[in-house]
Parts: C-alpha cells; sequence; structure tokens
C-alpha cells in the first residue's frame, strides 16, 4: 500500500533499464519505496540496473519479459503478483525506431508499432486485472507529446505513441471507481540514450525531469501529466494548425 505521503511500497516496472523508468525508481526509492520488480529482457544492462537500485537499500528482483513476446506476458507478469500486491507499475518500454530507415523497411515500421503499442496493450491489460484483483494500484504510462500530432518526421513513432494514449486514456475510464489509478504521463524530447545525437526539440527535458513529475501526479492523483508543463498549452494549439501550414513548420 502507499503510505501516507502517497509513495508506493512496491513498484513493478515495466523496461527494467529504461532511463526515465530507473529515475522514477530511484527517486521513489529515496521517499520510501522498498522492493523494486525490474521487467526486461536478461541483459548484464538489466542486472546492473537491479544491483544500482540494490546499493539505494531497496530489494530488487528481475523478471524476464519482451514486448514482443505477448503470449508469455500473462505468464511472467503475473507471477509477480502471486509475490504481493504491487502499487504502482510503470510502463515504460519503447523504441524510437528510423523513421527514414522504417518507411522503407515496412517489418521495421512494424517492429516500432508492436512494441510501442501492442506489447503495451497486452502488458498493461494483464498488470490492469492484477491491480483490480488485489483493489488498488496505480498504473502509469509513458506516452509521448510525439502521439498528439503526426509529424513527417517521426509519424512511425508518433502513431504508435498516439494508439498507446487512446488506450490508456480509454482504460482509466474503464477501471475508474474500482481502487484503480491511470496516470498518462506525455514527455517531451528526454535526453537520453533515446535521443542520443538527434537535433534537441524546444523545451527539452531529461530523465530526472520526467521522474519528479511521475511522483508529483501520483501524489495528485493526475490522469494527465505533461512534461514540462508548457508543452500541454503548446499541443493545444498544434492541433489546431491547418495541415498545410503544420507541414512547412519546422517541427
Amino acid at each position: 500500500m502507499k503510505d501516507a505521503f502517497g509513495t508506493p511500497q512496491s513498484l513493478l516496472l515495466l523496461g527494467g533499464t529504461s532511463e526515465i523508468g530507473l529515475a522514477t525508481a530511484r527517486r521513489l526509492i529515496a521517499r520510501r519505496t522498498r522492493t523494486v520488480w525490474l521487467a526486461g529482457r536478461p541483459s548484464p544492462a538489466l542486472t546492473a540496473a537491479a544491483d544500482s537500485l540494490r546499493a539505494l537499500g531497496a530489494e530488487v528482483h528481475t523478471v524476464p519479459f519482451d514486448a514482443l513476446d505477448t503470449e508469455s506476458h500473462t505468464e511472467h507478469l503475473g507471477k509477480i503478483f502471486t509475490e504481493g500486491d504491487i502499487d504502482m507499475v510503470l510502463l515504460a518500454f519503447g523504441i524510437l525506431g528510423d523513421q527514414a530507415h522504417d518507411e522503407a523497411a515496412p517489418l521495421a515500421a512494424v517492429r516500432v508499432a508492436q512494441t510501442n503499442y501492442t506489447g503495451a496493450v497486452s502488458a498493461g491489460l494483464v498488470c490492469a486485472a492484477a491491480l483490480q484483483a488485489q483493489g488498488h494500484g496505480s498504473l502509469v504510462v509513458l506516452s509521448s507529446v510525439a502521439g498528439e500530432r503526426a509529424r513527417r518526421a517521426n509519424f512511425i513513432y508518433g502513431s504508435s505513441k498516439a494508439g498507446l494514449d487512446a488506450f490508456a486514456q480509454g482504460l482509466g475510464d474503464a477501471l475508474h471507481g474500482t481502487g484503480v489509478h491511470v496516470m498518462v504521463v506525455r514527455p517531451g524530447f528526454v535526453r537520453s540514450r533515446m535521443t542520443a545525437g538527434l537535433e534537441e526539440a524546444p523545451l527539452a527535458t531529461t530523465p530526472e525531469d520526467v521522474a519528479r513529475a511521475i511522483e508529483l501526479g501520483l501524489r495528485r492523483r493526475s490522469e494527465t501529466v505533461w512534461v514540462p508543463g508548457a508543452l500541454r498549452m503548446v499541443m493545444s494549439a498544434l492541433r489546431h494548425v491547418p495541415r498545410p501550414v503544420f507541414r512547412r513548420l519546422p517541427l
């Protein structure tokens, strides 16, 4: 259960090597989170992530998880909930892809869509059902401002995040009143391994900034969190720009 400050005592991170996910885990451990499950493909990076969180005083477990192997999600994720209640699930996995390459290689584009959307739908529903069965908990879904309006530069990634965002909103409505809280987080450009080498966009942020916003959103039981907050107004305006004009914008 959450403590008096709204901090989850246990965390399941889907995407166990995610920089945003690990920044969030570190922040929550500093507040009182004691048990962390890192779900990801077995690798030295996953082992190192677990060790780094243990060094902060948390009890950390790893569990094999592959977003593309949807048939294994019920078994692998379900086992975690048999070990005890999970107060918070953070869905933080995803891939950016390479827009220019993926347009010419449809199977690569499909991999982006299957990872970011299909895999998230599967894992999200499995965890939502488990949270509902225990009667409490938060499901935090990392979306992106890229899903707000498709841009020429990354419409494959953006479309996958648009689908994820719509799914998470609907899931939140479906779980309303059950004791399970769904929060959608929409970061802008985040300085991370995923964006290394890309030209930085305005209002760029960091994994630590996103983690801070997630913690605040949990305390407030927010349904949608923008990071940084100014992006809410920016994207509200961009959604209404006529397409002929939008195409010419330096986005």
